[in-house]
C-alpha cells in the first residue's frame, strides 16, 4: 500500500514542477492553458487510483478533499480577497526601510488577530503602494510572506488553520501564547535581516534618481472603506465558529459525528462548515454592495489573483491526497520523539503538503506516546515543547515555498499584477533556504533543543 501510494504521488510532484517550471520557460502558454495542465495531473491521479481502489473509492477521496478542506479554504481565501480589496490606504509615507520595517512588524502582529491570510490582503496593497516608486522591491514581497503570510499566525488558533485545529482537539485557546517570545526571536533576527537589505537597494533606488511621488513632506494618512472591518471581524467570527461549533452537543449526532448533508458515502458537508461559508459569502457581498468602486479602482483591483490560486489548488488539494495517506499510514513509524525532530519533520513537510493535517499527523502521533506530563487534548498528553515544536513547525515553514500556506501565492499573485518581478518558485526556494533555514537552525538551538 506504501508503495502505492508513493506511485501515486507522481501526479502531484508533476504539478509542483509545472508550478515552478512552465511560467519560466513557457509564461504565456502557462498563462493560457494552467487549467488545463492541473486537470491533467488530477486525472492523472484520479483515474489510476478508481482502476486501483474502484471508482466509488475515488470519488469520494476526491469529494472528500474538495468539500471538506477546498471549498472552506477558497471560499475564506475569497472572502478575504473581497473584503481587504475594498479598504485602500493613501498617504505620504514611502517605503523607506524604515518604513517597511514598521509595516512588516506590524502585519506580523496583526496575523495573529485576524489571521495570516486576512493581515496578508489587508496589507498587501498598503506596502505594494509605499514601494511602488521603487525599482528593487521584490525583496520587500518576499520578507512579507515569511512573516505576514506565516510566522505572524502563530499566537492564535485564529492566527493559522493548524493552530485552529489543535483548539478543536482540546488544545486551550490562549496556550499559543506561550510562543510569543519564539515569534519575538524571529521577528527581531528576520526584521534585521530585511533592513540592511532593504537599505542596500534603497540606496541603489536612489543613486539611480528614483524619488518618492510625496507632494509634501510629513506621514498624512488617510484610509478609505474603514466600514469593511466589520465583515472583516464577521470572517473571523466564522472562522472562529468552524472550530467550536463541531465541539458542540447541538452539531453532533448520536455517535458523536458532526451533522451535516451527506453528499456521497462517508462524505459530509458538516452545518458547522455551512455556517462558515454563508457568513464568509455574506460578508463578501455586503462588502462589494457598501462600497463604492472607486476604491477598488485605487487598488487595482482585479479577479486576476483569485482566479490564478483557485485553479491551482485545486489541483494542488486533490493530487496531495496519496502523499497526506502516506503520512498519515507511517507517521507513527518515523521514530520522531524530540521537539527539535517534530519541528523540522512537521515544518518539511508543511513546505509542500497542507499543514494543517500534517500538524494533526504529528500531533496525534505525540498524543499516543503516552507522555505524563504536558497539555492534556482530546489525543492524549502533550508536552508544552514538543506542542511548540508541532505548532512553530507547521506555522513557520509554511513559508519556504509559494505553496506552503494559502496566502504566499495569492501575495505572489498580487504582486505580479502590480508590476513587481517576483521570484520563480526556485529563486523563491533559494532566498528560503537563504534566509529561513539558518533561522530556523537558531530556533532548534534556542527552543528545542
Amino acid at each position: 500500500m506504501e508503495r502505492l501510494n508513493l506511485l501515486l504521488c507522481i501526479p502531484f510532484a508533476g504539478l509542483l514542477l509545472c508550478v515552478a517550471v512552465l511560467p519560466l520557460v513557457k509564461p504565456e502558454w502557462w498563462e493560457k492553458r494552467r487549467p488545463f495542465v492541473v486537470a491533467f495531473w488530477s486525472l492523472l491521479f484520479a483515474v489510476p487510483f478508481a482502476v486501483l481502489f474502484g471508482a466509488g473509492s475515488a470519488a469520494e477521496t476526491i469529494l472528500e478533499c474538495i468539500i471538506n478542506d477546498y471549498l472552506t479554504f477558497i471560499v475564506l481565501l475569497f472572502g478575504l480577497f473581497c473584503v481587504a480589496g475594498n479598504i485602500t490606504m493613501e498617504g505620504d509615507l514611502a517605503g523607506s526601510p524604515r518604513v517597511n520595517v514598521i509595516l512588516l512588524a506590524t502585519g506580523t502582529l496583526l496575523s495573529s488577530l485576524i489571521g495570516t491570510t486576512g493581515s496578508s490582503m489587508l496589507m498587501v496593497r498598503p506596502v505594494i503602494k509605499m514601494n511602488a516608486w521603487r525599482k528593487r522591491r521584490a525583496h520587500v514581497m518576499v520578507f512579507f510572506i515569511f512573516l505576514i503570510s506565516n510566522i505572524g499566525g502563530c499566537l492564535t488558533p485564529i492566527g493559522d488553520p493548524p493552530l485552529l485545529m489543535g483548539f478543536s482537539r482540546g488544545v486551550p485557546f490562549f496556550w499559543s501564547l506561550k510562543l510569543l517570545p519564539v515569534l519575538i526571536f524571529n521577528m527581531i533576527v528576520l526584521l534585521t535581516i530585511f533592513y540592511w537589505i532593504d537599505r542596500k537597494n534603497y540606496r541603489m533606488d536612489i543613486a539611480q534618481g528614483r524619488k518618492p511621488d510625496i507632494s509634501k513632506p510629513g506621514t498624512e494618512i488617510t484610509i478609505q472603506g474603514l466600514h469593511n472591518l466589520i465583515f472583516l471581524v464577521m470572517i473571523v467570527a466564522a472562522v472562529i465558529l468552524s472550530g467550536t461549533l463541531p465541539g458542540m452537543a447541538a452539531f453532533q449526532d448520536a455517535e458523536g459525528n458532526v451533522r451535516g448533508i451527506r453528499m456521497f458515502r462517508e462524505v459530509v458537508l458538516t452545518y458547522p462548515s455551512m455556517i462558515e461559508i454563508a457568513m464568509i459569502l455574506a460578508a463578501a457581498f455586503l462588502s462589494f454592495r457598501t462600497t463604492n468602486q472607486e476604491i477598488r479602482r485605487k487598488n487595482h483591483f482585479t479577479w486576476g489573483a483569485i482566479q490564478e490560486v483557485a485553479v491551482l489548488f485545486i489541483g494542488i488539494f486533490i493530487t496531495m491526497q496519496p502523499a497526506l495517506m502516506l503520512l498519515k499510514t507511517m507517521g507513527a513509524q518515523l521514530g520522531i520523539t524530540k521537539p527539535s525532530e517534530m519541528f523540522w519533520a512537521t515544518g518539511a513537510l508543511s513546505s509542500f503538503l497542507d499543514n494543517t493535517p500534517t500538524y494533526l499527523v504529528f500531533l496525534t502521533t505525540t498524543g499516543a506516546m503516552n507522555f505524563a506530563e504536558g497539555i492534556t487534548t482530546a489525543l492524549g498528553t502533550i508536552p508544552v515543547k514538543m506542542l511548540m515544536a508541532i505548532s512553530c513547525g507547521a506555522v513557520f515553514m509554511g513559508a519556504n515555498t509559494y505553496i506552503g500556506n494559502a496566502p504566499n501565492f495569492m501575495v505572489k499573485s498580487i504582486s505580479d499584477e502590480n508590476g513587481i518581478r517576483m521570484p520563480s518558485f526556485f529563486g523563491y526556494l533559494l532566498w528560503s533556504v537563504r534566509i529561513l533555514v539558518p533561522v530556523f537552525l537558531l530556533d532548534t538551538i534556542v527552543f528545542f533543543l
